[in-house]
């Protein structure tokens, strides 16, 4: 991402990068200069430390003569990549260490100056709603006239400027280049989201969090962490007395209250009906026009407002955006007023109007807890109200809980479709068989194996006033089949489908 590094970059010798590493470097390659650190060999610039880290599939050395090309004048990486012909033959200097990946983080925030200690930064974890909850944070900031930024799953963002993003937590590299150039730009307060595999595999390290919070854990990514257990712990890894300063901990479920009772740093709890809670609702009141809200927090502060997202999910959302937007400095009467002006994320339930006389949504819901709280949210609009979803799962992602999605669709739906959503490598016939196990498939239960054609049809058989969701995909762009991603766009195909009909 060369539009997001520094004006004045940062400059360090390779000899005092080889000394914070406990590395070796030979004269007289110690007084290089080095003006950046990049993981990603086709994002290199001239000046660059390329970090050649161990990958799933490839070694990051076999990339380094394309690093090299575009200007990189060292190499850090590990003994398996230190003997790669690519890296062995290479003519800049070597660095090598035992676990490059674990210390790259370290690396990167000392190498930029410890960007997040310069600026209120709030992590948000959790299995459903990290996007939202960030996305809401920010608005409030901006609603106060905040300098702020966004570092997630729909991109980045650094005041009035966007730029596209490729993870929901970038590597560490990326994250701390991001970080110093919200630093360099003025930037007072940030919120990142923070996946279970970043913090796994050290994206986070050297970063340090003003406030960590957490909005709920349920199955997904088994396909990784192996057990829920596991999944937990790494989720818990945020909640560190060396990472982060203070938690706000969403107690509406069992591991959240878990997690409020095992974590030594200060912590926030959070409720939606829970009056104990630190953070929760004095009233809740539901109308044709979304929500009159009244919030209890720190020290009795009432904060009073209308806010429009539909779903109770999205009040959990609301709130620890509220709770972290006040510890952070915002007054509490800014927030109140700023809940009317809220809009969700790009790809949350995000409406399609084309003239049509039913109601069509896209959401990004992509498991079995995320696919039950955005369909029950839409069964409460009206009993009358028919419901055809649209909904597929990943390949060569958790298995288990396909059948677990594909039940949730079919108990909330008048109609439910079956079809594709990135089956990789994966037949997706497959992947379908997987989610319909046990479902008794008739006219309102339908396998579509294209995805496009699952959206058309559900357009076609909507009704005026019914409801038409389309789940999984959200805000993304493309549909990966076979390793080759191809453009496709839940809300153009969702869209071309309504005006195809009217």
């Amino acid at each position: 991402m060369t539009e997001l590094r520094r004006f004045e970059p940062n400059t360090k010798t390779l000899g005092e990068i080889a000394a914070f590493l406990g590395a070796d470097v030979k004269n007289p390659f110690e007084n290089i200069e080095i003006t950046g650190i990049c993981s990603n060999s086709q994002e290199i610039e001239e000046g660059d430390l390329f970090l050649a880290l161990p990958g799933v599939k490839t070694h990051g050395g076999a990339f380094l003569p394309s690093a090299v090309e575009r200007g990189a004048r060292a190499v850090l990486t590990d003994i398996a990549g230190s003997e790669l012909s690519s890296v062995r033959d290479s003519a800049i200097p070597v660095l090598v260490v035992p676990n490059p990946r674990s210390q790259s983080g370290y690396l990167a925030d000392w190498f930029h100056a410890s960007p997040s200690q310069s600026m209120y930064l709030a992590g948000i974890t959790g299995t459903n709603g990290k996007t939202t909850t960030s996305y809401l944070l920010n608005q409030i900031w901006h609603q106060a006239d905040f300098d702020s930024g966004l570092m997630g799953t729909i991109g980045i963002s650094i005041g009035d400027e966007s730029f596209p993003a490729t993870y929901t937590t970038p590597e560490s590299d990326v994250v701390q280049t991001v970080l110093s150039v919200m630093n360099e730009r003025h930037v007072r307060v940030a919120v990142m989201e923070v996946s279970s595999h970043a913090i796994v595999q050290h994206r986070i390290d050297g970063v340090r969090f003003a406030a960590a919070g957490f909005t709920n854990l349920s199955q997904d990514h088994l396909d990784f962490h192996g057990t829920m257990e596991n999944y937990y712990q790494a989720k818990r890894g945020l909640f560190e007395a060396n990472i982060a300063e203070r938690a706000f901990i969403n107690i509406d479920n069992e591991y959240g209250i878990r997690l409020s009772l095992e974590i030594s740093i200060p912590t926030s709890t959070l409720s939606l009906s829970n009056k104990k809670a630190t953070w929760h609702f004095d009233s809740i009141v539901q109308s044709n026009r979304g929500w009159e809200l009244s919030i209890r927090g720190e020290g009795g502060v009432l904060i009073e407002g209308h806010f429009n997202l539909p779903g109770e999910h999205n009040l959990e959302n609301l709130l620890l955006a509220v709770a972290i937007a006040f510890n952070s400095g915002v007054d509490p009467l800014v927030i109140g007023n700023s809940l009317i002006k809220l809009k969700g994320a790009p790809g949350r339930l995000e409406s399609i109007e084309r003239g049509q006389k039913f109601i069509a949504l896209v959401d990004y819901a992509h498991t079995p807890d995320a696919v039950e709280r955005v369909l029950g949210s839409l069964q409460r609009v009206s009993s009358e109200t028919r419901i055809i979803g649209v909904l597929g799962c990943g390949g060569n992602r958790d298995v288990g809980k396909r059948s677990l999605m594909g039940r949730a669709l079919r108990n909330a739906c008048d109609v439910a479709i079956f079809t594709s959503d990135n089956p990789r490598d994966e037949d997706p016939s497959s992947i379908l068989q997987s989610m319909t196990e046990g479902i008794q498939l008739d006219d309102s239960a339908l396998v579509i194996v294209d995805r496009r054609e699952a959206i058309a049809t559900a357009v076609a058989t909507a009704n005026d006033g019914d409801i038409v969701v389309v789940l999984g995909k959200g805000h993304e762009s493309g549909q990966e089949i076979k390793g080759v991603k191809v453009p496709f766009d839940d809300r153009v195909e969702l869209a071309s489908a309504i005006e195809a009909l009217t």
